[in-house]
């Protein structure tokens, strides 16, 4: 009797791992597919400067993105994966993060209007800034992090669709020339706050949780919980939209227009490895914490899964970039092709080092050396970024960028293969 409940259970988890990997791929099909509908069009009607103005106030917008996350994508994730049946324990680490990211979002506010009305560059484009600036609320609101805690994908699906949708429909309605450029964070951060309200509702109403003011201890808890993530992510934005940025603070929208555009079909195709990510994590965390010995042959079987698949897919792009720019981008931006194919292998790189890194060294408790080697390339990556950028623009920090993955996912792999983690074994020595 006690066999058959065991089998079943395990039936349920392969039945929730499964329609969790539906429900995200669908998602990111629908992420793939809506950028490469807008994408095209928004590249031709804005050209490559307003293009680039909307892209550099991205890039600076998603450093409070990063604030407001806190490391709790990962660390809440978690949390909320091995508690998610004790409603009270859920309500109390739903509550203390909300608080602290509300708290951050105010923090972030203040410091944008400090930089919008300190210097020129962006105080000529202040409402750029602040229009952009929604979609942050909006995310802050969403807790994507609660809802893969919990293993229910559907309603990220459902909501990021939603937001996606929104944006899509009104891109066409509003913008028809350059000078409507303004619509487009406008609309961007329209289609995240409707669906952040939503998240709410859904969260209070259908799943029942209680807010439950959070004692200075819990805040504290969870703020200690999220340090060395946090530390990460900021060091790898130094190296992932920094770029963006500090190419705009060395050259001109035109040229961030040029890179911004290859990149983003780069990360369109990157994106396809999302649903796999957020659906294996909690999965991936809960076997760990029984069995690392199972835990390592199932890394081992996603490890040769996507890493053969993004090859693929790498080099398909570097053969045919010339091809991909002209057809999506237009021939005004002939200058992303050798962007594109210097980036082409980033989907291959990204790959492993998520594995290696996120699904691995997290899942293992290896948090400070995964925050190590990530500080350690975004140094790395400024160094390169500002010796080679004011010389060769947007190929230098292509070359920059291409350098600094390529260490973090070789780091990776050697510091796990010394703690006797041999994921392409499938063993623990």
């Amino acid at each position: 009797m006690l066999t058959n409940l065991k089998s079943k259970l395990q039936d349920n988890d392969k039945r929730r791992l499964l329609e969790n990997f539906l429900s995200l791929s669908v998602l990111q099909g629908a992420n793939y597919v809506l950028p490469l509908i807008t994408l095209p069009y928004l590249v031709r009607v804005l050209g490559p400067e307003k293009f680039g103005l909307i892209a550099f106030a991205q890039a600076f917008i998603q450093y409070f993105n990063i604030l407001t996350d806190y490391g709790f994508n990962l660390t809440a994730t978690r949390e909320i994966s091995i508690h998610r049946e004790d409603k009270a324990k859920v309500s109390e680490i739903f509550s203390s993060v909300m608080v602290i990211k509300l708290g951050l979002l105010m923090v972030s506010l203040v410091i944008l209007t400090v930089i919008v009305f300190s210097f020129k560059k962006f105080c000529q484009d202040w409402a750029i800034y602040y229009l952009t600036f929604g979609k942050i609320v909006g995310q802050v609101l969403f807790p994507v992090w609660f809802f893969q805690g919990m293993e229910r994908m559907k309603y990220i699906t459902f909501l990021n669709i939603t937001a996606k949708l929104i944006f899509t429909i009104f891109i066409f309605i509003f913008v028809h020339k350059i000078s409507d450029y303004i619509y487009v964070p406008l609309l961007n951060s329209l289609g995240f706050l409707i669906a952040g309200i939503i998240a709410l509702w859904i969260v209070f109403k259908d799943l029942g949780l209680v807010f439950k003011c959070p004692n200075v201890r819990q805040l504290k808890h969870q703020l200690k919980e999220g340090w060395y993530i946090f530390i990460s992510t900021v060091a790898i934005s130094l190296y992932t939209i920094s770029n963006t940025f500090i190419l705009g603070l060395f050259t001109n929208n035109t040229i961030v227009g040029y890179y911004s555009a290859a990149e983003k079909l780069i990360k369109a195709v990157q994106g396809l490895l999302t649903p796999v990510s957020q659906t294996i994590y909690p999965y991936i965390t809960k076997v760990v914490s029984k069995s690392k010995e199972k835990g390592i042959k199932f890394i081992q079987k996603i490890t040769l899964l996507i890493g053969g698949v993004t090859f693929v897919l790498s080099i398909f792009i570097f053969v045919f970039a010339s091809l991909i720019v002209d057809i999506i981008l237009g021939n005004k931006y002939v200058e992303s092709v050798p962007v594109l194919r210097i980036l082409s292998f980033l989907p291959f790189i990204i790959g492993l080092s998520n594995i290696f890194g996120i699904q691995t060294m997290l899942t293992f408790d290896y948090k400070k050396a995964f925050s190590n080697i990530l500080i350690s390339a975004s140094i790395i990556n400024i160094i390169l970024a500002f010796i080679l950028v004011p010389y060769y623009q947007h190929i230098g920090i292509s070359v920059s960028v291409l350098i600094s993955e390529i260490f973090v996912t070789v780091s990776m792999f050697l510091y796990l293969k010394l703690k006797g983690v041999r994921i392409l074994e499938g063993k623990i020595v």
